[in-house]
């Protein structure tokens, strides 16, 4: 019976022993996730995984076609890079930054991701004030600006700016059907992915981003399911402003084709 106390500590020793490597083997699947193919890569949210920092607003990495464009910066640069650390993203690899509206919570952290890496292009709507992309321009950064739905990148489109508020969107032709990208969806998510297979001809596959549903009714969710998939939508993953009725909707409606959103969450196609 004496020994069996000794036995226990020598079984513990080997489990703390090993929990490094569980560790090390944890962290190399993780930079696997993270690099490489076609996907989106939720950088800034108002909700996160364990070890990430949420805050409101949004931001989406997106890998596609060999090029790397992040939608949207949050509102807060240290949170963003801060996140973006956590998942091994160089600010350095990003090539273009698509904003999709003026307020805040999308655009608070572009100065941030400038003072890392001011040669990127800034595809912004054209409505934005001079004085923002006068300050853009002066970190050394490219603007190109937006009015009309057109092809900025090989089977990648913006949708041109819709109102209110004067919001664009991104649109991905892959082979699965086109991805699309809101940031806050104040045109109406709706209408976005018809004015996006109306650009293209082809079916949304998925819709990720902020939907701006947190005030809608319970009906009012519903019937705008119905509509997505009436429009050919597949999967769906609600992020930022949607709301947490909204996305409960949702995930009944899309039921395993339904994704939920937050920081260092991952989705390919």
């Amino acid at each position: 019976m004496k020994k069996l106390p000794l036995i226990l500590m020598a079984i513990l020793l080997l489990i703390l022993a090993f929990i490094p490597l569980f560790r090390q083997q944890n962290s190399t699947r993780q930079q696997e996730g993270y690099s490489g193919g076609n996907k989106i890569i939720i950088v800034y949210d108002n909700k996160a995984l364990s070890g990430f920092k949420s805050a409101w607003g949004f931001a989406a990495l997106v890998k596609f076609k060999n090029h790397t464009i992040l939608l949207d910066t949050g509102g807060d640069g240290e949170i963003l890079l801060a996140n973006m650390k956590k998942l091994n993203i160089n600010p350095n690899s990003i090539q273009y930054v698509f904003l999709s509206h003026i307020h805040g919570d999308h655009t608070g952290g572009l100065w941030a991701i400038l003072g890392e890496n001011p040669n990127v292009t800034v595809v912004l709507p054209a409505i934005f004030p001079e004085s923002f992309k006068e300050k853009v321009r002066s970190f050394g950064a490219k603007v190109v600006e937006i009015d009309d739905p057109r092809e900025i990148l090989e089977d990648t489109y913006t949708t041109g700016v819709m109102f209110p508020v004067g919001e664009q969107a991104l649109v991905l032709k892959t082979s699965k059907g086109l991805v699309v990208v809101t940031g806050c969806s104040h045109p109406g998510v709706v209408k976005i992915v018809e004015r996006a297979e109306n650009i293209t001809g082809e079916n949304v596959y998925l819709v990720v981003g902020g939907f701006h549903l947190f005030g809608a009714s319970e009906r009012e969710v519903r019937a705008i399911a119905t509509s997505l998939k009436k429009l050919g939508v597949q999967k769906l993953m609600p992020c930022h402003c949607t709301g947490s009725r909204a996305e409960h909707i949702f995930a009944e409606e899309f039921g395993p084709d339904y994704v939920e959103c937050g920081v260092g969450k991952i989705i390919s196609w």
